[in-house]
């Protein structure tokens, strides 16, 4: 919807089915421009996206309360984008206060010395659920048990699994100190 006003109530018009004004028409009409609005107002073009598709799922939602003037129901719908993106904001203020509270918790009820980064190499060397199981371990302070438990799966396997990436991570950190 992009170019002069005239276009988009031009194309707004062209919308109505008889005496209604179509959702489906109304979202296709819409979908690039809330998707502009969006990518301009967060960092994301993924978040710009996925809002989008919360605006589109929301109008399908609320079709009864939609305008059946075409100005109307646009600006309905951009009222809906800002309602969303405000809640997109609150979620990621949220997010970073307790990111930070938690990361102050964490200094002061438990060990405050930073990882170090051989220490998050030879992590990043192993699979993916190994380095899991080790982080629930020796991090997280679970038992083998309560791990297997934790990854839904056999405490026989947790535990082989385990051993293992003891075993590469000790290797790997031995090599480092060598070197």
């Amino acid at each position: 919807m992009s170019g002069r006003p005239d276009e988009s109530v031009d194309a707004l018009v062209s919308m109505w089915s008889g005496e209604r004004l179509e959702l489906p028409r109304l979202i296709d009409e819409s979908k690039r421009a809330l998707f502009a609005y969006f990518a301009r107002r967060v960092v994301s073009t993924d978040d710009a996206a996925d809002l989008t598709g919360e605006v589109l799922l929301t109008m399908w939602r609320k079709v009864d309360a939609m305008p059946s003037d075409p100005v109307d129901a646009r600006m309905w719908t951009f009222g809906i984008a800002r309602n969303v993106l405000a809640n997109h904001r609150r979620a990621v203020s949220r997010r970073r206060k307790l990111s930070e509270r938690l990361k102050g918790e964490a200094l002061v009820s438990g060990d405050s010395r930073p990882v170090r980064d051989d220490v998050w190499e030879a992590l990043d060397a192993l699979p993916t659920g190994d380095r899991e199981i080790i982080q629930l371990v020796h991090w997280d302070g679970f038992s083998l048990a309560e791990t297997a438990k934790i990854l839904g799966k056999k405490p026989a396997t947790v535990r082989s699994r385990y051993s293992r990436a003891r075993a590469k991570l000790r290797a790997d950190l031995t090599l480092e100190t060598d070197a």
